[in-house]
């Protein structure tokens, strides 16, 4: 697990600190300090594996000798407390090697500090620590006033500001988890404080071998006291707690390994004694919870929290599925049908499905939509639907741009998760058994956000649609809660692709959902939209220039940039404007200072927002994502025009969250629809972001790359293919045998919620402050019983479901897919938790008749639960059972023996193993042996054998009627 660390300091006279010192030290190096005409000697240090001085364009060239720039530094200070240099120092991930690492650090230091007009001392520490490990970190020290080929000019106060620190601490974020990203390892890092990620540990700095080594020598010891000490109270904390250390592991990813845990304890201890104890520690915490290997070969683990939340997550999933309390007559849907026709506007049959499946009375209905197939036009109809039938609808989404285009596509009044929670908080907004919640793009949805939205909504009584596409943009935060959900609880899908107007891109879309990423690279190839270059570079320009020509010959389309990363983001911007400036469709640049920084813009520019502020327009203001062009920039104010024709002006004072808009990154895009797009390919692309970045657009996509990243389209396909969806603690059969083991039985998590009292039932939302809130009333003996009908007919669906994709699947000669098979053996434990003999006698009837399966899964289960009934009857009735056993024993006998006249070899084969089974069925069931004894002409054999017949066992008889032979699985004794 990758560790983030970024700080910076200032080296500072009133310290004591020499630059020229500072210097020698960092790069182990000998220097001379003319100031105080002695050599600083540091030759001996080890460790530093790149040292180099970096410089902006206007620097003198002598000052690329280390020794000159820092001596004329010192020089130029002449106050004794002066500050002479700004260090900044951060963490590379060990899981690089050092030439990746350096690579690493040069091109941070380049963006952020050089090319800002700093110039850089940059000294790569690749330390090995005591325990063996690589502590691999950068210094870097930077001037602090302006430079010119004169030399130096006045401090620049900016490079102070405390929003500039945060810049760099997100920016690094980003180019490490870029970095990692393109060279496929597995690790992430996170620049947010501990206490912003809900972690309760105390923040610590980084201190490296090196640095320890200084403490013998008196120099750094308060530092590396305070540091130590702060690792040790960590340390003690979790020894005292355990517990902290899985919740902050577990914090966005829902399983870990035994590698990430033990990044982590270190990180977090003080010594070897500390680490081995809190190593300890956590292993034998009863929340940590072993799930076994996955598919690396990897131990995996996770904790009893996220089990425990994933659970919650599927109780409250599984009440609302089986509640019936929102429904929408025919007559209405009919009616708000016609009013869309007459508008002109009519749904496919797709579409049609889901709006009858959403406006049906189930709590919880879910969507599964390719991109651009019109889920959102669809929900605009239900919206109007579920109105007339005296419902309020309320629409949610994890981001604000993609709560804008449910807004606009749908017209249902939407916020983002974050939003609504908050409001919640505040006892404000609540929902009520009233209300329908539409969350879409739900599959970017954490698992532990999504159990508080459902449990929330479960406690109210409301409705909630989830609309996604699990193979889109992958959740930021832990667990795959969407792709979860529609497992266990199905739901219908709209696979029509309409967004694009060309047959060919419309398929291609519908291949993209499928994980065909190769096929739709080919395809566009073929069609002229994929573009090579020998750089990156050069894919730049020509991206650029491409776009220009677009934009020139449909000056009406919309468009929009696609990159993977804010870094590319912000060259694809600078050369966008600059080919608008070269045409003079800009006017005068005005330099303004903005939360990431200093940009100039100028009017004409187009502007993306960055922040959600509803208080910019009394229509809703701005969120995340919102585009406009700009038509007023001073340096202190803006006035822009959205893309829906609102226009918003506000001072840069109380709104600076702006950036340039001609490109954005992928994750921005999601839920968006552009007439025409360019995308950027970059080696952090995965099958995820791929998809959504090639099926944003209505009329084209053009697609380029640089041979410096992929070698040719074979590699860009096998990277842009590459699957990274996120697991959940309950897929592991661990989670299993945890649940098991701690007295909370697999098949029985649904099936506990009904055998509680009412007021327990209720109290599986306990522990969720919402505020004050209406309150959902008391659940009557009555409702109890339709609670608990509803949810045995909901298992009875769902069990049918995961039997018909498994008869498809047979149907088409394909073999059985894993996931198939885990969602049938989940379907039988719960439905069996109702009855143990549930599922085997649906399977036997559907296996007669496949038809009936089929019809259950669509909902239609009303002969599935007079099967129940019926075989319910029989085996509580021995005298039928033996009936039953007759009528299906002569019917197959009679069907092996056409087979065998017929010389059908593999059918007569497989009715005579089945027979065989159910023969041998009756050594476990004494009591329907002794009636069948009675009715031996009814099943072929004698009247009355011989002796040694009538001591034969009558399993033995009937496959020995049939023709088996002992070793055919029929026992002959006496």
């Amino acid at each position: 697990m990758a560790i983030y660390h970024l700080s910076v300091k200032v080296i500072s006279r009133a310290a004591g600190s020499s630059a020229v010192a500072s210097a020698a030290y960092r790069s182990a190096s000998r220097l001379y300090d003319e100031r105080l005409d002695r050599a600083q000697d540091f030759t001996n240090k080890t460790g530093v594996v790149h040292s180099e001085v970096m410089l902006p364009d206007n620097a003198p060239p002598e000052w690329s000798d280390r020794e000159r720039l820092w001596n004329d530094v010192e020089a130029f200070e002449k106050r004794k407390d002066a500050q002479l240099s700004r260090e900044v120092e951060f963490a590379i991930p060990r899981e690089m090697n050092q030439q990746q690492g350096i690579d690493l650090a040069r091109d941070f230091v380049q963006r952020e500090f050089v090319d800002q007009g700093m110039v850089a001392d940059l000294n790569v520490h690749w330390d090995i620590g005591t325990d063996g490990q690589a502590k691999p970190h950068a210094h870097v020290m930077l001037t602090m006033r302006e430079v010119s080929e004169d030399g130096f000019g006045p401090k620049v106060r900016d490079w102070n500001r405390v929003e500039l620190v945060e810049h760099w601490r997100e920016a690094w974020a980003e180019h490490v988890n870029q970095r990692l990203a393109e060279l496929d390892i597995d690790a992430r890092i996170d620049h947010r404080t501990l206490e912003e990620q809900g972690i309760d540990l105390e923040p610590q700095g980084k201190i490296g071998a090196a640095a320890r080594r200084m403490e013998s020598q008196g120099l750094e010891a308060e530092r590396i006291e305070d540091h130590a000490d702060i690792a040790y109270r960590n340390g003690e904390h979790i020894l005292a707690n355990p517990k902290i250390a899985l919740d902050a592991i577990t914090h966005t990813q829902a399983t870990f390994t035994k590698r990430d845990l033990a990044m982590f304890v270190h990180r977090h201890s003080d010594g070897a004694d500390q680490f081995n104890a809190v190593m300890t520690a956590v292993r034998q915490s009863p929340d940590l919870v072993e799930l076994g290997k996955d598919g690396r070969g990897d131990e995996r683990f996770t904790s009893r929290d996220m089990i425990e939340t994933e659970q919650r997550l599927q109780r409250a999933a599984d009440l609302m599925k089986a509640r019936e309390h929102h429904r929408v007559s025919t007559a209405n849907r009919e009616m708000v049908l016609g009013r869309a026709e007459a508008r002109g506007f009519t749904l496919s049959g797709e579409q049609n499905a889901a709006l009858a499946h959403v406006t049906k009375a189930d709590g919880l209905s879910i969507v599964v939509g390719y991109a651009g197939t019109g889920k959102s036009a669809m929900l605009g109809i239900a919206k109007e639907a579920w109105e007339d039938a005296g419902y309020t609808v309320r629409g949610a989404a994890l981001s604000g741009i993609a709560a804008e285009n449910l807004e606009s596509g749908s017209g249902i009044a939407t916020r983002t998760i974050a939003s609504l929670e908050h409001q919640w908080g505040k006892g404000r907004e609540v929902l009520t058994a009233r209300d329908v919640l539409v969350v879409d793009e739900a599959g970017m949805v954490g698992s532990r956000q999504m159990e508080r939205v459902l449990s929330a909504a479960a406690e109210a009584g409301a409705k909630v649609v989830l609309v996604g596409d699990p193979e889109q943009l992958q959740a930021i935060e832990a667990g795959a809660a969407f792709r979860s959900i529609h497992e266990r609880h199905g739901g219908v899908e709209i696979t029509q692709v309409r967004r694009q107007h060309e047959d060919w891109q419309r398929d291609a879309t519908h291949q993209l959902a499928t994980c065909k990423t190769q096929v739709v690279l080919n395809a566009y190839y073929d069609h002229g939209h994929v573009h090579e270059a020998e750089t990156r570079e050069e894919a730049r320009k020509d991206l650029v220039e491409r776009w220009d020509k677009d934009r020139i010959d449909n000056p009406e389309a919309s468009r929009l940039i696609l990159t993977h990363t804010n870094d590319e983001v912000q060259v694809l911007n600078a050369l966008a404007r600059e080919r608008l400036k070269a045409r003079g469709e800009l006017s005068d640049d005005v330099e303004v200072k903005v939360e990431r920084g200093d940009r100039t813009f100028a009017a004409g520019d187009r502007v993306l927002f960055l922040k959600n502020e509803r208080g910019l327009d009394e229509h809703g203001g701005v969120k995340n994502g919102t585009l406009g062009r700009a038509e007023v920039v001073e340096p202190n104010r803006m006035s822009v025009r959205l893309d829906d024709g609102r226009s918003v002006a506000f001072a840069l004072k109380d709104y600076n969250a702006i950036d340039h808009g001609y490109a954005v990154t992928i994750h921005k895009s999601q839920g968006v629809t552009i007439d025409r797009v360019h995308v950027l390919a970059t080696p952090g692309l995965d099958s995820h972001s791929s998809y959504v970045a090639l099926s944003r657009h209505r009329d084209s996509v053009d697609l380029h790359y640089g041979k410096d990243d992929f070698d040719d389209l074979n590699r860009l396909g096998r990277t842009l293919s590459r699957e990274r969806s996120k697991d959940m603690a309950l897929d592991h059969d661990g989670a299993k045998d945890f649940a098991e083991r701690r007295g909370i039985s697999w098949r029985e998590r649904v099936v506990e919620i009904i055998r509680q009292v009412p007021d327990k039932v209720r109290g599986l939302f306990d522990g969720l402050d919402l505020g004050q809130r209406s309150k959902t009333p008391q659940l009557k003996p009555n409702d109890y019983r339709e609670d608990r009908d509803a949810l045995r007919r909901s298992a009875i669906q769902r069990h049918a479901g995961a039997v018909n994709d498994i008869f498809r699947m047979h149907d088409k000669d394909l073999p059985v897919l894993p996931h198939q098979t885990t969602a049938l053996e989940k379907a039988r434990e719960e439905l069996n938790g109702f009855d143990k003999h549930a599922s085997h006698d649906l399977e036997q009837a559907y296996q007669r008749d496949p038809s009936m399966a089929a019809e259950a899964a669509g909902g239609r289960i009303q002969r599935s639960v007079q099967t129940l009934q019926l075989e319910t009857e029989i085996r509580a009735a021995p005298v039928k059972r033996a009936d039953r056993f007759v009528d299906d024993w002569t019917r197959m006998n009679a069907r092996r023996i056409g087979a065998e006249r017929s010389r059908d070899t593999t059918t007569a084969n497989r009715l005579r193993d089945q027979m065989g089974a159910m023969a041998k069925s009756l050594e476990r069931d004494p009591q329907m042996e002794s009636l069948l004894r009675n009715q031996r002409l009814a099943l072929g054999l004698s009247r009355s054998g011989t002796g040694w017949d009538m001591e034969r066992k009558l399993s033995s008889e009937l496959g020995a009627s049939i023709g088996l032979e002992p070793s055919r699985g029929i026992s002959i004794g006496m």
